[in-house]
């Protein structure tokens, strides 16, 4: 019996997984911990990656690795399909992502890295243009261009690249990447045109994404991106 990172419908993930099993899994070969109210939950050898889907894993450990004491399992719900549900708690607190490490780094976002994919962060002296709705943000030909495994490149400009920082306004939102790390946002107001979250850079950022700290990346999705004068495509 295994368990799992909670927050994706796990009624119907475990009958997919009991009737067609995973897209893939594999050994982690890594020490998986899991913390939860100060104390240690769970300590094991015997992780395994499993790929719910085709884009990226998750640590399984084994239920035999869950520890007694102050940390409980509640058994919710009882499936003749051959598995079951609980929530793992320690006095008020349930098991959170962020209280996962591998070996002693601690998990960044909702997954782990996936061992078939990496990060590259090439410079370039390619202007790279931000307009919206034909107004000009920001212009730089000193960027990083990140790729990452089946994602589109990401574009990171210099902060001096901004024509008018008054455009900029600091957003609460805060989000992880197990690959980059924590990322912050600023929204974006250009005329009567208000872009929620349009940019974020990364403070602090992982030590294999180094290249990008402090600089400021643009969503394609949001804004329009020009790469030597050519349109990028949403």
């Amino acid at each position: 019996m295994i368990l799992t990172l909670p927050g994706h419908s796990p009624t119907e993930l475990g009958i997919k997984l009991i009737n067609e099993g995973p897209y893939k899994q594999e050994p982690a070969n890594r020490r998986i911990r899991g913390l939860l109210g100060e104390r240690w939950i769970f300590d094991t050898l015997e992780a395994q990656y499993v790929w719910e889907h085709p884009y990226f894993p998750f640590y399984y450990v084994p239920a035999k690795a869950i520890t007694l004491g102050p940390a409980k399992t509640t058994k919710e719900r009882e499936d003749k399909a051959g598995f079951w549900l609980g929530t793992i708690h320690s006095g008020a607190k349930t098991a959170e992502v962020q209280d996962w490490f591998a070996e002693d780094e601690k998990l960044l976002g909702g997954h782990p890295k996936d061992p078939y994919k990496r990060i590259e962060i090439l410079p370039s002296t390619r202007q790279v243009r931000i307009e919206v709705n034909g107004a000009v943000v920001a212009q730089s030909t000193n960027n990083m261009f990140l790729h990452e495994t089946m994602l589109r490149t990401r574009y990171y400009l210099p902060s001096t690249s901004i024509n008018d920082w008054s455009m900029l306004s600091k957003s609460d939102t805060v989000t992880f990447c197990p690959y980059k790390g924590q990322a912050n946002y600023y929204h974006l107001k250009v005329g009567d045109t208000e872009i929620e979250d349009a940019i974020w850079y990364y403070v602090y950022p992982t030590h294999e994404s180094a290249g990008i700290q402090g600089r400021l990346c643009f969503y394609d999705e949001k804004v329009d991106v020009f790469i030597d004068g050519v349109q990028e495509t949403k």
